[in-house]
């Protein structure tokens, strides 16, 4: 009887806490942001010269992954593991399904050709490895991916795609 009733319990404590773990990690994707994937070794040789440089290659695409919600970027910020960091200062909206591509160097944002400049030469990513983390305005965590060349980028193209 000890061992059925043991059993019972154990099964019982193992739905538990599973049934208990299911909203943790519901609620890790509560943003309808999410990276979508990094260019992170813009092509050719590298140079943040703002007249001759290449940091517009290296850019990371923003998708709003929501059946129905349009998203405002405006106040949106991208971080990566050393502290370089962007807020989108202006608004630039996302409907459902659609995506922006924050790219390094000097241009004209636009929600027509769905992309942002950061209006710095800079480069933000690392070659061979970085953390990109993306907040909301209010300071919550939307999403993060973390990567490196030779684990994730086999084609060794400097572009690694985070979600389908």
């Amino acid at each position: 009887m000890r061992i059925r009733f043991a059993l019972a319990a154990a099964v019982t404590a193992g739905t538990l806490a599973i049934v208990v773990a299911a909203p943790a990690q519901a609620t890790e994707y509560t943003s309808a942001l999410k990276l979508k994937g990094v260019q992170y070794d813009a092509p050719g040789r590298d140079s943040n010269n703002c007249r001759t440089g290449n940091s517009s290659g290296e850019y990371l695409t923003i998708k709003n992954y929501s059946r129905a919600t349009t998203v405002n970027l405006k106040g949106y910020v991208v971080k990566d593991a050393a502290g370089n960091r962007f807020t989108f200062p202006s608004n630039h909206y996302l409907e459902p399904g659609d995506y922006v591509k924050l790219r390094g160097g000097h241009g004209t944002d636009s929600d027509a050709n769905n992309v942002v400049y950061r209006q710095n030469c800079n480069f933000i990513w690392n070659n061979d490895r970085d953390t990109i983390y993306l907040y909301k305005p209010s300071g919550a965590h939307a999403d993060t991916h973390a990567y490196t060349r030779s684990r994730d980028d086999r084609d060794g193209n400097g572009y690694i795609s985070f979600h389908g």
